[in-house]
């Protein structure tokens, strides 16, 4: 699908396909955690990664653009947070150097994505889906 064909379902959403993939990443990762880490660290790792495709998809079909706007920052803010467990994963030793390349690099493409995508949008007046893919 290209850039002025609309998006119909949220799955058709590059920053979809690339949040979703590193939330696979996240899951990878977190599977070699310590089990100590089970309630704590891998819980919140793999929460905070679920949330940005997650609100991706919540803000789809939101009607308003201020509402799309609200969800897209909220993807933003669990990034964020994602992209701070990976660093405290690293500073304990618990994760391989490859992987954390993977999942930065993973956690770049994405944030970009879904400022690109923000951005389309607040320069248009939407009210249904999205244009952006």
């Amino acid at each position: 699908m290209n850039q002025n064909q609309k998006s119909y379902v949220f799955t058709d959403l590059i920053v979809w396909q690339k949040a979703h993939k590193l939330t696979l990443i996240v899951y990878s990762i977190t599977q070699s955690l310590p089990h100590e880490e089970i309630y704590s660290l891998t819980s919140q790792f793999r929460r905070s990664a679920i949330s940005v495709p997650a609100n991706i998809a919540e803000g789809f079909r939101r009607k308003g653009k201020f509402d799309k706007l609200k969800f897209l920052n909220y993807a933003q803010g669990s990034l964020e947070e994602t992209r701070y467990y990976a660093i405290l994963s690293k500073d304990l030793g618990y994760v391989d150097f490859n992987m954390l390349d993977l999942l930065s690099e993973s956690i770049t493409e994405v944030s970009f994505l879904l400022n690109s995508y923000s951005s389309t949008i607040a320069k248009n007046d939407y009210k249904s889906s999205s244009n952006f893919s």
